[in-house]
């Protein structure tokens, strides 16, 4: 028999304690706003997913407050990005130092268990409470249909009933919360990318490498613990979930797309296992109604092989909590977010499609840098500036 614990209300209650939930935590309990965040999973857990900080999210963290606790653990600054296009005729590497703007100089790729648990820190402080191992039973509702708040079950199968002025939905591209609420996806991509990746001792590079060559995405970021993420892409089922031929695979591709970091392979430690994501073609959701939003994946997910997930998290999360505080209207978050959104996701459909030649790659990441400028200044213009950060 579960028991019952009395009602309580908060003014938001979010489903989902990764990025895009606890960094909205933050933003909102900073602003005064009573925040109760719950997760199923635990505090600094790991999860799938490869973490390249684009600078929009660099830009976020410093100004949050939280870019100091990724360095303090020891994440890698980088301060150069080098793209590698080859085919079998031809090879051209484009390097780009990453120059001081808006008060970062360095891009950071840190593990999962690192950034998520800094932000869960951070929302903690600013006076946001957390319950891990609780998972989302239902939604509570009034007369009228609208979200009124959340019935939960903790590890214990202890129930509860908590009542907020709005349930916000971080909880990943299979949201719960979407499922409850109905929320329509009316945009859905056509293609969708494999990727694996692992984590390697012993193989160091200086700043983000990215790798493109017909049929396949490749890349290696430095990250924490003095260890090297290697990921491949390619068209969905072309990597077999058996470790076996999965490594297989895994190594085939990046001799051919990546042979510099292929021959590091050769020395290099695998740490852990190799992670599989098999594909899931990327969405825009309709992410706010009656008492409730998205945000995060559970809202918008493009396809990981342009690398933007977390940077699309953080910056819709700050969006919809500047709309919150301000006593916006939910429409202009969701406005706010497609004008940012709609020509990222579809460029990245087509790098997903893989039927593209060099040239027209190039053009993609072309679109795919202005589209991040956008990003930058408009994020820049609105969140408050903090002293100047230099990365170590």
């Amino acid at each position: 028999m579960s028991q019952k614990q009395n009602e309580t209300r908060y003014d938001v209650v979010i489903v989902g304690a990764r990025v895009a939930g606890a960094s909205t935590a933050l933003r909102l309990a900073q602003a005064g706003l009573r925040v109760l965040v719950v997760d199923k999973g635990r505090y600094g857990s790991d999860t799938l997913s490869t973490h390249a900080l684009m600078r929009p999210a660099v830009l976020l963290l410093h100004r949050w407050g939280v870019l100091d606790a990724l360095v303090a653990a020891g994440t890698p600054s980088v301060r150069k990005t080098t793209f590698w296009y080859s085919d079998d005729v031809s090879q051209s590497v484009a390097e780009v130092d990453i120059k001081s703007r808006h008060g970062v100089d360095a891009l950071f790729a840190p593990r999962r268990y690192v950034l998520d648990a800094a932000l869960v820190d951070a929302a903690r402080a600013a006076g946001a409470e957390f319950r891990f191992s609780t998972r989302l039973v239902e939604l509570l509702r009034d007369e009228a249909g609208r979200i009124t708040g959340v019935e939960l079950e903790d590890s214990a199968r202890t129930e509860s009933r908590v009542e907020a002025d709005l349930v916000i939905g971080a909880d990943g591209r299979n949201s719960h919360v979407a499922r409850l609420v109905g929320a329509a996806k009316y945009a859905t991509g056509r293609y969708a990318s494999a990727t694996a990746y692992g984590y390697f001792r012993d193989l160091p590079i200086d700043g983000y490498r990215w790798y493109y060559r017909p049929g396949t995405g490749a890349g290696a970021l430095p990250t924490n613990g003095g260890e090297t993420l290697v990921f491949v892409a390619v068209e969905r089922n072309r990597l077999s979930s058996s470790p076996g031929a999965l490594r297989e695979a895994f190594a085939a591709s990046i001799r051919a797309s990546a042979p510099d970091i292929g021959r590091g392979l050769e020395e290099a430690t695998l740490s852990g296992k190799m992670w599989l994501f098999p594909g899931m073609e990327g969405f825009l959701r309709q992410p706010w109604g009656e008492g409730w939003a998205l945000v995060g994946d559970a809202g918008y997910m493009s396809d990981p092989i342009t690398a933007h997930g977390i940077t699309n998290a953080l910056r819709d999360a700050e969006i919809l909590s500047r709309t919150i505080i301000e006593g916006r209207h939910l429409g202009s978050y969701q406005l706010t977010r497609d004008d940012l959104s709609n020509a990222f996701f579809e460029v990245s459909d087509r790098v997903a499609s893989y039927d593209w030649d060099i040239p027209t790659v190039q053009q993609y990441h072309r679109i795919m840098s202005r589209e991040m400028g956008r990003e930058e200044t408009m994020l820049a213009q609105t969140v408050p500036a903090r002293t100047e950060f230099r990365a170590a």
